[in-house]
């Protein structure tokens, strides 16, 4: 029979399978939204007070992907309370910019919403993997 800090380790050992398996479909995803980003930078531009959808893109992006690279290679992240704050304030949709992206343009730029989407996603199967290790080290 298994007991828990089994269960939780091989939950956690699936979390970091997805967590690779969705940083790898993101590098490949990214560069077939170079034609939509081309046109998202025309029309989207930033305004005084904002960062522009492709910049705001662009430090989410080096943000998630910074953590799920660690998780990848290292299998933790220093820090993981912080980390998980972290994680926490970056939810794609919360951004003004994106938020208004995503939602104001029907039909449009799908690919890009497809990246943004599973961009989230990531986002928070990292905050799982994070509360998973967090547990199985105090079981």
């Amino acid at each position: 029979m298994m007991n828990r800090l089994d269960v939780v380790a091989q939950k956690a050992n699936r979390t970091k399978n997805q967590i690779i398996h969705i940083l790898e479909q993101l590098t490949s995803d990214y560069q077939t939204t170079k034609s939509e980003r081309q046109e998202i930078a025309a029309n989207f531009p930033a305004s005084n007070d904002e960062f522009s959808v492709l910049e705001e893109l662009e430090l989410l992006t080096v943000n998630i992907r910074g953590y799920a690279s660690q998780i990848q290679f290292k299998g933790e992240i220093q820090n993981q309370q912080q980390a998980v704050d972290n994680l926490n304030h970056l939810a794609v949709f919360d951004i003004p910019a994106i938020a208004q992206f995503y939602f104001s343009r029907n039909g449009e730029y799908q690919s890009m919403k497809a990246y943004l989407e599973m961009l989230d996603y990531l986002r928070l199967l990292i905050i799982e993997y994070l509360s998973l290790s967090t547990m199985s080290s105090r079981v």
